[in-house]
């Protein structure tokens, strides 16, 4: 397969760089989304945009944001469709225009810049029942999963839209998941990648290793890099076991990039998990 040919996908050559998420201000709260435990909240900005805003005052924290970030900014430099994100100003003034104190007080908890990602108007959750994934896009979702050790795209919640006619990922909260414990993050160099019998696209995807020769040259230490430099000081420090922000930058790229230099732990058991059920 050669770079280029998935539907609905473009496989850059060489991925550009990110240099900054683009800034932009709440101006009104517009609706709960009541899913799962971060109560993300639809948001109107001051571009004239809508965002899917997840924030720091959740009960999953800043962690969850800071999985979303990593995961959605390498996954749109793979030429992955991820919706574009923005850091979104939250000003507690907003929260007294709102009915429920609940909402009120999560806007209260959340002053300063939170996750916003666009919104896709219409769009409907994915229903492998009846919408199809090409097989060489499912592998990359797939290989992509793994790498990054995301254990939220099962059939029982696939975190995955169908808008204009393209699959789209979102809500990468849930990956990443050995930052929550950094002192085993070495092992997680090697980790097999435990959600794959229940990943929605296994039974879709085409070959993984194929999938791996196409984006693993992709990711360069400067990609990692510049991906984690993304990512708010203040939503890095404190963190027990490092010094400063650039220590936990640090070792985020010592886990991914030591996952793509020897993928085989991982990759092969997914790979025949894949195998078994095509």
């Amino acid at each position: 397969m050669r770079a280029g040919t998935v539907p609905g996908v473009t496989t850059p050559t060489e991925a550009v760089l990110p240099t900054a998420l683009r800034a932009v201000r709440a101006l009104r709260y517009l609706t709960p989304l009541r899913e799962g435990g971060s109560l993300p909240g639809l948001v109107e900005a001051d571009d004239d945009g809508m965002y899917v805003v997840k924030f720091t005052g959740a009960g999953q924290g800043r962690k969850a944001l800071l999985a979303e970030i990593i995961v959605g900014e390498l996954g749109r430099a793979l030429g992955l469709p991820v919706p574009e994100l923005v850091l979104i100003g939250i000003d507690p003034l907003l929260a007294p225009a709102e009915p429920d104190e609940e909402v009120q007080d999560l806007l209260r908890a959340s002053a300063g810049p939170n996750l916003g990602m666009d919104y896709l108007p219409g769009s409907l959750g994915l229903d492998t029942g009846v919408d199809s994934v090409p097989p060489d896009l499912a592998a990359r979702i797939v290989w992509f999963d793994a790498w990054l050790l995301d254990v939220d795209r099962s059939w029982r919640n696939p975190n995955l839209l169908r808008w204009h006619g393209r699959t789209w990922l979102i809500d990468h909260g849930a990956a990443l998941y050995f930052h929550h414990d950094w002192s085993r993050s070495a092992d997680a160099v090697t980790r097999r990648y435990p959600a794959a019998s229940d990943h929605v696209l296994i039974g879709v995807a085409s070959s993984l290793p194929a999938a791996h020769a196409d984006l693993a040259p992709i990711v360069s230490p400067d990609l990692i890099a510049a991906v984690l430099g993304l990512l708010p000081d203040d939503w890095l420090m404190p963190e027990p076991g490092f010094d400063s922000p650039a220590d936990v930058r640090a070792a985020y790229a010592r886990v991914l990039l030591g996952r793509l230099a020897d993928p085989h732990p991982w990759l092969d058991p997914v790979e025949q998990t894949r195998a078994d059920r095509t």
